[in-house]
């Protein structure tokens, strides 16, 4: 089959023919042709060789994470799904240790070993394949009405969990989030108008936070945010004491750009009771200066939260292509509007080693 693999040892990133045909091996996996696979940060930095782990025994790694697949043949205990199905596969296996009690219990998203394994990351090959097989426990339907933005479930699933466990954190207050019939519009800042970011806002927004995006972004961007009902701040305008000035409390900071520097800065304005989101992960450069008096101190007094999120469990994928729904029907075309553009597996240099500009690229495998 054509893949698209990087060669660790020989730093290569290449358009391969031969990678071998999966075939089903166990009753309960099924066979996927894969349609789409979405392009994101983490494939670009692993064609800049910063990570990226092949299975053992292979000496490539294909790439590819966020996934959309056609069910081509089923496992003959495999009843949930049939062939011509839409699903989006899970990223993240559970490691294989006995006492991660996380893995053990499905929940390897928040694995304690590391020693878990990720599609198109870490020991596995990714989508970016014309065919696949997996389990069908990690495989997740999607309405065929969802087909023109499926791609972007796994993105989403970010802010899925995020919002999640901002609503499990928040129970220790006397009072729910947003809170209904208070008067009160709980407020949430975006960091960064990239897709994480703009998927981020549109699940604060479906859940009743009134949401500014923060960002150094372009008028596309800027134009999104206010077709969908959020405020967009360009930060070169904009200091960030003068946005807390602007929002009032910032209840939520959902950080989506792996900018330490500037995601710090702007924990130090959030409000009372708030919780802080990270969901990006920066590369290693040198010490920043911080004021880290002012973050504890708020940290203390103000009854702040702040928490990392990194892959996503499976409810979150569940959570996702429900708010996909959600968003075609109160934002017809907006989340396709994500979508810059569609390309051959052939253009994947350009895709991610080149400059190909825009919000969201996808490389499209089959029709």
């Amino acid at each position: 089959m054509k893949a698209i693999a990087v060669f660790p040892n020989t730093r290569e990133v290449k358009l391969i023919d031969n990678h071998p045909e999966p075939a089903i091996e166990t009753p309960t996996q099924v066979k996927l042709r894969i349609l789409e696979v979405g392009v994101c940060g983490t494939d670009k930095e692993i064609c800049q060789f910063d990570y990226g782990t092949p299975p053992d025994g292979s000496d490539y790694l294909v790439l590819g994470h966020e996934s959309l697949g056609e069910v081509a043949e089923v496992g003959k205990e495999v009843g949930s799904l049939k062939p011509g199905d839409l699903v989006v596969t899970m990223v993240r296996r559970p490691c294989d240790h006995p006492d991660c009690f996380p893995c053990r219990a499905g929940r390897q998203d928040f694995c304690l070993t590391g020693g878990f394994k990720e599609r198109g990351i870490k020991q596995m090959h990714g989508f970016m394949t014309e065919f696949v097989v997996d389990d069908v426990t990690y495989m997740n339907p999607v309405p065929a009405a969802l087909r023109d933005v499926a791609v972007l479930t796994e993105p989403l699933t970010i802010a899925e969990k995020a919002v999640s466990e901002v609503w499990q954190v928040q129970k220790r207050l006397p009072w729910g989030i947003p809170a209904e019939g208070s008067g009160y519009e709980h407020r949430a800042v975006v960091l960064g108008a990239g897709p994480v970011g703009l998927l981020g806002a549109m699940t604060l927004l479906v859940a009743g936070f009134k949401t500014y995006v923060y960002s150094r972004g372009s008028k596309v961007q800027a134009d999104f945010v206010a077709s969908i009902g959020g405020v967009y701040v360009e930060s070169e305008g904009c200091t960030i004491p003068q946005l807390a000035e602007k929002v009032g409390n910032i209840d939520l900071v959902y950080e989506a750009t792996g900018a330490s520097k500037f995601a710090f800065d702007t924990l130090a304005s959030l409000g009372s009771n708030g919780v802080f989101i990270f969901t990006g992960v920066p590369g290693r450069k040198g010490p920043i200066d911080l004021d880290t008096d002012t973050i504890m101190r708020n940290l203390v007094l103000k009854n702040q939260v702040v928490y990392g999120s990194v892959n996503a469990g499976k409810s979150a994928y569940g959570a996702a292509i429900e708010d996909l729904g959600k968003f075609k029907e109160r934002w017809p075309g907006a989340a396709s509007g994500l979508i810059t553009g569609r390309y051959a597996m052939e253009n994947f240099k350009d895709l991610l080693m080149g400059g190909a500009g825009g919000i969201k690229n996808v490389i499209a495998i089959a029709k």
